[in-house]
């Protein structure tokens, strides 16, 4: 096709593979596209849409044109969206100099974009509007075409080694121009001190541009970069957005707002209560979300890591270092670190409080982590040691000192509401003690804490310098500002860029974190024992389950005495699990905070003085008043987790209470008509065989009365009405109503007639094989709290 063919056909083209923007078209669903299930249509989009195939390809060739794509504003992220709407410029260079203007009858703005910057829009948003895609069958997001495609693009837009390749091009001794600025259709206001492209500073100090292949393409990984972190980390409130903005930078967007005007294409601006409902948008990230993400959270710190020695003269350093070096030099701080701190910062206060948070926690375990992706490997050992974390980290924890501190104390805050008696949880806690019992990180984490506590010196250079973030103006590269030395200055300026001036810091290792891990210490062992308690009585249900058993004639539980939990239903085997994750878990939290055996020793006798008489079960933590016992808001958390529960008994007449989910409805009424009608017929004989001191009496006592509930009738004065006369003696034939009766008798009956035994033989059997059974039961029983047993 001709190049003017090809613009025409583009949009549509894009828009067929990734779906629309609304979300009605779903395209070819790449997110829900596997080699497992379709292996040739997954094989052909992966090789189309290849860095290196037709579709790339068509991209290039645009982009030798210059053509430009409208894509609307309004399929921005909240804040973008809502900040270009009242005409005030993001800080990031991804959207200068693109705002249009619609022309006379057309709806909403709109952004001029290049091919390669239209076609990675599209694919990166598809993430979030393709939400409610067709699922046929259970996808895996790792082995999705989506997911092996975000790798490809940033294995080669990203290299770790090497440069980045040329664009394919139909032109091969032409190279493809990086995008020209476009004059703004209407002047805008910045809300930040936004930074110049890499891309142009480098070019500037080329003596020819042909003379790097990579100073004149970094555009490209700029560009990637920079969408994927739009499209999938920028969503926060905008009290969360003016908390990071610099004084100057909020007095400059107020004297803007308030000098706007209605002029600009007839359309006042908004309000603030508008704006304010336009910042916050409802941002809910998937689990599929939180997995990209975190894979390129790992190729970044990839990336980052394999940047080359500095020389040893800074001046050979300004003149050797190419500009893909320089990118993976600043490209965490600059491009990354503010907004995934907001993103988890989301996600740790609005993630539902259940395993599916495991994503969440091991997309901001990977980022706190940047030596595991490192270059040089650990020496191999006989036993694996724990790694200890190199002074040279130091300066990355510092610099991300928040990333480590305050989500800590937002973890222990989800941890001590969540059931750690289930495996996933526990292995969650297990998970982030282990990364920070890392040897000689909770030092360095310390010694940031210090930094950061450190009074302010006055140096005359810094009085009237303001502490900004990289992506509001202070770049670690930047020749404009003087190179800082001070570790304090550093660790300062991070924390009051992300958090705002007026940020009331939580140390780590202060006394009240401190207190919330001995609250985290006390719930672990609380959980020790409820596991125990639950593998005790799961053995016990094991060991006396029988065959015979499940045909006795005895009434079954009718209290429902058991609640238990997930490890019921998913074995020993977890059970010991969940125990060995909780066990190293407040090893590594003792290691961590330096708790003494002592503490320890004291939580674990205050857990265990709360069993019940049995010892296998404790009460929920309550406090003894003129009332009775009240619950403390670890009683009801205990409760509300399943962790502990009161006993309660059913204390009335068992004839009377409530037909169960066991018993025939219709025979438990037809039966009781018929005791009560034998009770009334034989009271006296009933209460003569009763008080006899023979056998016969031990008999009639053991199944015909109910000792307890004789006691507590006796003495009570509530029960008056008429049916406290059937608490004494009296025959009860409720339990031949239990469907595990009837299913007895048939299989009795059954087996009879398979030894040519005619019904009145079967039944007789049956009454003398129970009579046998209440002997016995009469003879090793009596007057031993029989029905407690």
């Amino acid at each position: 096709f001709s190049l003017k063919e090809l613009h025409g056909i583009f949009p549509w083209l894009v828009e067929s593979i990734f779906g629309s923007l609304d979300g009605i078209i779903v395209g070819w669903n790449l997110r829900c596209l596997q080699g497992r299930t379709n292996p040739s249509e997954y094989s052909v989009a992966l090789d189309f849409l290849d860095p290196s195939g037709p579709m790339m390809k068509l991209v290039y060739k645009l982009q030798a044109e210059e053509y430009r794509y409208d894509f609307p504003v309004s399929y921005l992220p909240g804040p973008v969206k809502a900040s270009i709407q009242e005409q005030v410029l993001p800080e990031c260079s991804l959207y200068h100099n693109k705002v249009q203007f619609p022309s006379s009858g057309g709806l909403g703005l709109n952004l001029a974009l290049n091919p390669f910057e239209y076609y990675m829009f599209y694919f990166a948003i598809s993430l979030i509007t393709q939400k409610n895609s067709p699922v046929t069958h259970h996808v895996s997001p790792s082995n999705s075409a989506y997911f092996i495609l975000v790798d490809t693009y940033l294995k080669c837009f990203l290299p770790t080694e090497g440069t980045v390749l040329p664009p394919l091009s139909s032109n091969p001794g032409g190279a493809i121009p990086s995008p020209t600025p476009r004059s703004p259709a209407v002047p805008f206001s910045s809300y930040g001190m936004h930074h110049t492209s890499l891309l142009k500073r480098h070019i500037a100090h080329q003596p020819s541009v042909n003379a790097d292949p990579a100073s004149q393409e970094i555009w490209r990984s700029e560009t990637l970069l920079q969408i994927f972190v739009e499209m999938w980390l920028h969503h926060y409130s905008l009290e969360m957005y003016q908390k990071m903005q610099s004084p100057h930078v909020k007095l400059e967007v107020l004297h803007y707002r308030l000098s706007i005007s209605s002029k600009h294409h007839g359309s006042p601006a908004q309000s603030s209560y508008q704006a304010l409902h336009a910042y916050q948008e409802s941002f809910k990230p998937t689990e599929e979300h939180v997995l990209v993400v975190r894979l390129l959270v790992k190729h970044l710190h990839a990336f980052s890591n394999s940047l080359k020695p500095e020389p040893l003269s800074p001046s050979a350093h300004s003149h050797t270092a190419s500009p893909l070096e320089e990118f993976k030099r600043v490209v965490i701080p600059r491009f990354v670190q503010e907004k995934l701190y907001i993103f988890l910062q989301h996600c740790f206060g609005h993630w539902p409080l259940d395993a599916s948070f495991r994503a969440v926690l091991e997309m901001w375990l990977s980022y706190l982590q940047p030596w595991r992706y490192a270059p040089e490997k650990p020496p191999q050992s006989a036993e694996p040691l724990p790694r200890s974390v190199s002074e040279k980290w130091a300066a990355f924890i510092q610099e991300n000192l928040l990333m480590y501190t305050k989500l800590f104390v937002g973890f222990l805050n989800r941890a001590l509401r969540t059931d750690l008696v289930s495996p996933k949880n526990a292995l969650m806690v297990f998970r982030v003690a282990k990364v920070f019992a890392q040897p000689n990180l909770a030092e360095m984490i310390l010694k940031g804490e210090q930094l950061f506590l450190e009074p302010e010196l006055v140096i005359p250079h810094r009085q009237h310098r303001l502490f900004m973030s990289p992506t509001l103006g202070g770049s670690f590269l930047s020749s404009r500002s003087p190179a800082v030395t001070d570790a304090s200055f550093k660790v300062k300026s991070h924390v009051y860029s992300l958090e705002g001036q007026d940020f009331q810091y939580k140390q780590m290792f202060g006394t009240e974190v401190r207190n919330l891990v001995l609250k985290l210490a006390q719930l672990i062992c609380q959980a020790q024992q409820t596991a125990k308690s639950i593998s005790d009585h799961s053995a016990e249900t094991m060991a006396t389950q029988s065959f015979f058993s499940w045909f006795r004639f005895t009434p079954s539980d009718t209290n429902g005495s058991y609640t238990g939990n997930d490890l019921d239903e998913i074995g020993q085997d977890s059970i010991k699990k969940t125990d060995e994750y909780l066990e190293k878990a407040l090893e590594y939290l003792c290691q961590i905070f330096k708790l003494s055996e002592a503490q320890l020793t004291q939580m674990m006798m205050k857990c265990g003085t709360a069993q019940d008489e049995n010892g296998k079960k404790q009460l929920p933590d309550c406090i003894q008043s003129e009332d009775g016992l009240i619950l403390t808001p670890l009683g009801r958390y205990q409760i509300i987790n399943g962790l502990r529960r009161f006993e309660v008994h059913y204390q009335g007449d068992t004839e009377l209470q409530p037909i169960r989910s066991y018993e025939n409805a219709t025979l438990v009424r037809l039966l009781f008509r018929l005791s009560s009608l034998l009770n009334d017929r034989f009271a006296e004989q009933i209460e003569v065989l009763c008080s006899r001191e023979d056998f016969i009496g031990r008999l009639c006592r053991y199944h015909l009365t109910n000792p307890h509930l004789v006691q507590k009738i006796r003495y009570s004065p509530v029960v008056k009405d008429r049916t406290s006369q059937n608490w004494g003696p009296r025959i009860s034939l409720r339990f031949l109503a239990s469907y595990r009766t009837l299913i007895s008798l048939l299989v009795i009956y059954f087996l009879a007639s398979w030894f040519y035994i005619g019904p009145v033989g079967c039944t007789f059997i049956i009454l003398i094989g129970y009579f046998l059974y209440a002997v016995i039961m009469t003879f090793f029983f009596e007057g031993w709290k029989p029905h407690e047993h």
